[in-house]
């Protein structure tokens, strides 16, 4: 069960209802080796801790710098990353937080993503970075969920 990514602003929110534990739920938001598996096509950084950096990569779109900036075990997980192919982060990144918590016999995830608003390139750059974002969400949020589809805990 989950609900659509809405646009609140300049933010883009979705949950996502898992039916997992919230160990194996963290475990597929911060294991490079198991983001693969529904966000993006390689995952790396130095550590996870907040300050580390590395990057997510998509075949044929290429690398997005991220840093991380929050690892609270099994509850929250954020970083900021850049919305376009870079080398590095810049005035084009914006952050994202998710946020995990347990709902019946399941785990809820939330995803939100903001700074939008910052973003240089005028109104409508920021309203289509936006909207491309959303759809994105809507995307890798639903391969997160086939991903837990009748694993059984």
């Amino acid at each position: 069960m989950s609900d659509r990514a809405r646009i609140k602003g300049h933010i883009v929110t979705r949950t996502v209802r898992l039916e997992a534990s919230r160990a194996s739920v963290w475990k597929s938001l911060t294991d490079p080796e198991v983001m693969v598996k529904w966000f993006g096509d390689g995952v790396r950084f130095a550590a996870l801790e907040p300050g580390a950096t590395g990057s997510i990569d998509w075949d044929g779109y290429g690398s997005f710098p991220i840093e991380i900036t929050e690892v609270v075990p099994e509850s929250s997980f954020g970083f900021r990353w850049s919305g376009i192919p870079a080398e590095e982060l810049d005035e084009y990144s914006t952050h994202v937080r998710f946020t995990i918590s347990d709902a019946g016999t399941g785990t809820d995830v939330t995803v939100i993503e903001s700074g939008f608003d910052t973003l240089p390139g005028g109104t409508r750059y920021r309203r289509e970075r936006l909207e491309q974002n959303r759809e994105g969400w809507d995307v890798e949020l639903d391969e997160l969920a086939l991903l837990f589809k009748g694993v059984t805990e």
